[in-house]
């Protein structure tokens, strides 16, 4: 009864607080976290009205359908199946008898943000019941507790839907980037477990693998022994198991008499191994130390783990709807962030862990495992949801996209050898998760053309991916003072991407590098030569790379990156619409895609920027840009407020924080705008437009409200280069508290615009 009681009293101090909130009639205070919680009183159809939750690895989406079930769609970062398809683990249909939660009683799920889980409560009086739903942030477990003031029978069926071996549907065929016909790609069905009297046991099992299909295509086949497929023999599943539950049949686990209380336990687990008992062994070491740990103990620490992480960092802005807006949107592009993030795979720009089934008009038209642009990486999306992470202090959550990298570099290396006889690496801008391309860029038929010939001619020529990163990694290592980072996984890539250029391109005239053949990203294809991204972006790691101590790079090194720099052609000027303005490259012919590449001169390499000289020069470059848009992977609203535009940096902030997709019911899940749902691009740039809003650093420098809106007030704490962070309140235009630990980095701090 305690556990309902507390639920009631939460929900009138919600109410009351949204109440406060939504007041219109006067400036209103910046929403608490719990205010960004997110509220039901209504069931939900189907999986397109589910939750998000997750511990950074093992993901769900939760939702309760009209007859009163809990349904979980279960989710892994690193559940890659034989076709290179991220694949969920499976669905698991959870009910109580007699059920509380049907449609038309009193019903209430709430996604508890700083707790780190879902709370779903129903039914009146004797009826009562509450439902706790949590993935341990310390543990590879999923936890569900059921306590009511009734008691109930539970029963917890696996509902899997890969039954059958199969090839691949159209639809399917076409998102997969690395299978050659949709007969080539079969997906087997999942394998029950004869296991304990009191579990479900299911797994897939990749017995085949495209790796050494692609390695061959692309002209690796003579390195291959070097690397480890990673594919195969990869297995995913899980195990259900719960107190007082036996088994009913193999995908039924029930409750043996009635109880007011239930507990489930659900533990995933991906590993490669060479048999399946192998993998069953490992899964039954999971389980064991998974119980190991006291229930009460273990959720303690899990909500200790959230409280932490929204202690890191925050924006709560406050003086109208579209502030409340924005605030909550912003925390809750941080849950599903974090959700997703800590896991072995990298953030899918693509849905993360949390897509759906494929819906058209309410009509199913997939499987849950279907997601629009297949699993590839496209870095000009990857990096999206990670550049914020810096500003939050989210660093833990960055390590899994440097590690796929990083662990590709060999392999790129090799490559490079192959493709085109020269030094170092280039990081392709569309890959597998081991860094070579997808087979359909790449091409299936060749025609003759030679190894390094790509046929996709939208990322054929790009090179500046692998500078991206580095700039990323270089910003990283200023925030956190990370030396094994810097020695060890930094310096080997900067080096690898900065031979690349070095020894591949010739010099022109002028001894200086002409990037031919290159492209600028995917918009100019035809004719280009030194594309600005890559000229901004040599521009911008290499001083940064010779600033570093003497002790960390040697003179041999240094002296070849000093004379690179040197030979860096300069950024192309030239004139639009009667104004001075930077060029998407030297030379380039017509326009393929949608991008600004001569603003990546100030997202993401800063060469300009509120503090820094010739800005004129980059606001009618911005000005009189071709692509207005600014949603999804855009950059517009990022670079907007990069230079102190605070109204149109609003504006488009604004409606990118409403952009929800109109078939899911989660207020985050944005999409699909040019990918697919929830959009982690469109995410991602929410975040880093406000905290480019709020702040912005260059070397020692922090520049506050360099493009903050004057009538907008805001709670915040960030984080800056030298373990700093910044942490303020702005009311009304007055800055009323700002504290900068270490105190000594205070005196870099700059407060702009009309803040007093």
């Amino acid at each position: 009864m305690t556990i309902i009681t507390r639920s009631l009293q939460m929900f009138l101090i919600i109410a009351a607080l949204a109440t406060s909130a939504c007041r219109s009639d006067e400036r209103t205070a910046a929403l608490a976290l719990e205010q960004c919680n997110v509220v039901w009183d209504t069931p939900s159809g189907d999986s397109s009205g589910s939750m998000p939750i997750g511990n950074g690895d093992i993901g769900m989406n939760v939702w309760v359908e009209d007859n009163g079930d809990l349904l979980l769609l279960l989710s892994k970062t690193d559940a890659w199946d034989q076709n290179y398809d991220l694949l969920k683990l499976g669905r698991v249909r959870i009910t109580l008898s007699p059920t509380p939660f049907a449609k038309g009683g009193v019903f209430r799920q709430e996604l508890k943000l700083r707790e780190g889980r879902i709370e779903i409560s129903g039914g009146e009086g004797t009826a009562a019941t509450v439902l706790r739903v949590w993935v341990d942030a310390n543990r590879p477990v999923i936890c569900v507790q059921a306590e009511g003031t009734a008691a109930s029978e539970m029963t917890v069926r696996l509902e899997p839907w890969r039954t059958q071996s199969r090839t691949l549907t159209d639809t399917e065929f076409k998102s997969n980037r690395d299978v050659q016909t949709a007969e080539a790609g079969t997906v087997v069905p999942d394998v029950l477990v004869e296991d304990t009297p009191e579990r479900v046991t299911w797994y897939y099992r990749n017995e085949t693998s495209v790796w050494p299909v692609g390695m061959k295509l692309q002209g690796m086949e003579s390195v291959m022994a070097q690397f480890a497929d990673p594919l195969l023999n990869r297995t995913f599943g899980g195990t259900i198991l719960g107190e007082g539950l036996v088994r009913k049949d193999l995908k039924t686990l029930q409750s043996q008499k009635a109880s007011k209380s239930h507990q489930v336990c659900i533990c995933p687990l991906t590993a490669q191994t060479p048999t399946v008992k192998d993998w069953q062994k490992q899964l039954a070491e999971s389980i064991t130390k998974a119980r190991s740990v006291d229930a009460s103990s273990a959720l303690a620490d899990h909500e200790r783990w959230w409280r932490e992480f929204w202690d890191r960092s925050w924006v709560r802005i406050g003086g109208d709807a579209d502030a409340d807006t924005v605030t909550r949107s912003y925390a809750l592009q941080r849950w599903v962030s974090a959700c997703g993030g800590r896991g072995p795979g990298t953030i899918k720009f693509n849905g993360s862990i949390f897509t759906v089934e494929l819906r058209d008009k309410g009509e199913v038209k997939s499987d849950p495992d279907y997601r629009q642009w297949g699993s590839a990486y496209w870095w000009q999306n990857t990096r999206l949801p990670y550049w914020p992470m810096l500003a939050s202090g989210d660093y833990d959550m960055m390590q899994p996209m440097f590690r796929m990298y990083l662990d590709s570099l060999d392999l790129a290396k090799a490559r490079n050898r192959i493709w085109f006889n020269c030094d170092g690496a280039f990081m392709a801008e569309t890959m597998d998760m081991w860094g070579m391309y997808c087979n359909i860029d790449y091409g299936w038929k060749r025609d003759g053309l030679p190894v390094s010939e790509m046929v996709n001619p939208y990322i054929r020529w790009i090179w500046s991916s692998g500078l991206d990163l580095t700039m990323m990694m270089l910003d990283y290592y200023d925030h956190t003072g990370d030396e094994a980072l810097l020695k060890e996984k930094l310096l080997p890539w900067a080096d690898a991407m900065l031979r690349y250029f070095d020894t591949r391109f010739k010099r022109d005239a002028n001894g200086k590098l002409l990037l031919d053949p290159t492209q600028s990203i995917e918009t100019y294809q035809t004719g280009v030569t030194n594309d600005t991204p890559n000229v901004a972006g040599l521009r911008a790691v290499l001083p940064r790379l010779l600033a570093l101590p003497e002790n960390v790079v040697d003179a041999d090194t240094r002296a070849r990156w000093t004379r690179l720099l040197s030979e860096t052609p300069e950024l192309p000027i030239g004139e639009r619409k009667g104004k001075r303005v930077i060029l998407p490259a030297k030379t380039f012919e017509g326009r393929a895609n949608c991008e600004n590449p001569e603003l990546y001169t100030l997202f993401p390499f800063r060469l300009y920027g509120v503090a820094k000289p010739d800005l004129q020069l980059a606001q009618d470059s911005f000005d009189t840009r071709v692509e207005k848009a600014f949603h999804g992977w855009q950059q517009n609203a990022i670079e907007a407020a990069q230079f102190g535009r605070a109204e149109e940096a609003r504006k488009m902030l604004v409606a990118n924080a409403k952009r929800k997709h109109e078939g899911s019911r989660f207020p985050a899940f944005w999409g699909p705008n040019y990918d697919w749902i929830p959009d982690q691009c469109h995410g991602g740039n929410l975040l880093n437009t406000v905290q480019t809003m709020l702040m912005q650093t260059d070397g020692s420098k922090i520049l506050l409200f360099s493009a903050w809106p004057k009538d907008w007030d805001v709670e915040f704490k960030l984080h800056a280069p030298g373990k700093t962070t910044v942490e303020g309140v702005l009311r009304n235009g007055k800055l009323e508290t700002l504290t900068v630990t270490p105190a000594e980095r205070r005196r870099d701090v700059t407060v702009m615009g009309e803040v007093r």
